[in-house]
């Protein structure tokens, strides 16, 4: 794991999800989360554009950390890193994903569910890596449960986040960040609600901060 993603993240411990088929709204949702202190996104394979959406992130954004997330395979990460991806994250744990990821030079963050996956990620000499689905996973005492057994592990959870639960999976130590796809609505990109992104970006910031839900 990259040293200035790693700072970054213990600033602001939570990664947004992008997903856009159209680059330039990509770049816009971009831009109003780094607005709101929030400037290590993920750019989601899940659109038929989305490599192109990466690439203009990784072009227009700088202030932007921007990685490739639901990468399945080994080809899909050599992809969005010649799109720019300055990380890879995976839904589950696949050997050939994380062995282009550390070919390439960029930090990989897959996701496991069971402590025989999260034995394998150790294994493969991994300190960092996606909990998914969280929610239906066990949640937080399921965190508490792993992160005692693996104790060097990191962990950044991912499904079912939102600012009502935000902070107790923040409270957990092996937490590094969370994940989430609550800070860029649907509704707000389709009706071109930038600003409402900016406000739930510093929202999440507050609540990481132990702040309030709402900035007002």
């Amino acid at each position: 794991m990259s040293i200035d993603i790693n700072n970054t993240l213990r600033a602001a411990p939570v990664v947004p999800l992008v997903q856009s088929d159209d680059p330039a709204v990509a770049v816009q949702i971009s831009r109003a989360l780094a607005a709101g202190g929030l400037t290590v996104a993920e750019v989601v394979l899940r659109t038929d554009r989305a490599l192109e959406c990466l690439q203009a992130v990784a072009d227009e954004v700088p202030e932007m950390i921007a990685g490739a997330g639901t990468v399945l395979t080994a080809d899909q990460a050599n992809a969005a890193v010649d799109a720019g991806a300055k990380f890879i994250v995976s839904p589950g744990l696949d050997d050939g994903v994380v062995a282009a990821a550390r070919e390439r030079g960029v930090p990989v963050y897959p996701g496991i569910v069971t402590p025989g996956e999260l034995q394998h990620a150790h294994n493969l000499g991994l300190d960092v890596v996606k909990f998914f689905p969280a929610s239906l996973a066990g949640g937080v005492p399921m965190l508490r449960a792993l992160s005692s057994v693996f104790r060097h592990m990191r962990f950044m959870p991912t499904g079912g986040v939102s600012p009502g639960n935000l902070a107790e999976y923040l409270a957990v130590p092996a937490v590094l960040a969370c994940g989430g796809s609550w800070l860029t609505p649907a509704a707000a990109i389709a009706a071109g609600d930038y600003e409402q992104i900016t406000k739930l970006a510093k929202d999440a910031l507050a609540i990481a901060a132990g702040g309030s839900e709402a900035s007002g």
